[in-house]
């Protein structure tokens, strides 16, 4: 196994498949850094050699990733919320933010359904 950015890279796949195995790499942005180190993106990971996974970790260097990227997102959520603003105040409260609907749908936001029962109606 290689190991790029406190990563465990799997050997057996393409090298731009498995750079997105990296948080904040993906697809495109594997393809271009690729491209900066002027490596075939087909290339299995098994055979680069020392140098040529040298070159990537530096061109990696150049981008936020893993760790620090994921405290600028969580930061920025935080200030979001901090302000009282819509989209902090749909994150706190669990709800998607960006203009989906919540009548029917979200349920990966707002959790397993919750059935409510409904109340007797009291004899006169």
């Amino acid at each position: 196994m290689v190991r790029i950015s406190g990563v465990n890279i799997p050997n057996h796949k393409h090298l731009w498949v498995a750079l997105t195995s990296i948080y904040g790499v993906g697809p495109t942005r594997s393809k271009k850094i690729l491209a900066a180190c002027k490596i075939d993106a087909s290339r299995k990971v098994e055979t680069l050699s020392e140098e040529e996974l040298g070159v990537v970790r530096d061109e990696l260097k150049n981008h936020t990733l893993e760790w620090d990227l994921r405290r600028e997102v969580t930061s920025n959520i935080k200030a979001l919320s901090d302000m009282n603003c819509y989209r902090g105040v749909r994150h706190k409260n669990n709800l998607p933010v960006r203009g989906q609907r919540t009548k029917t749908n979200a349920r990966t936001k707002r959790g397993k359904k919750a059935t409510v029962a409904n109340k007797k109606v009291a004899a006169k």
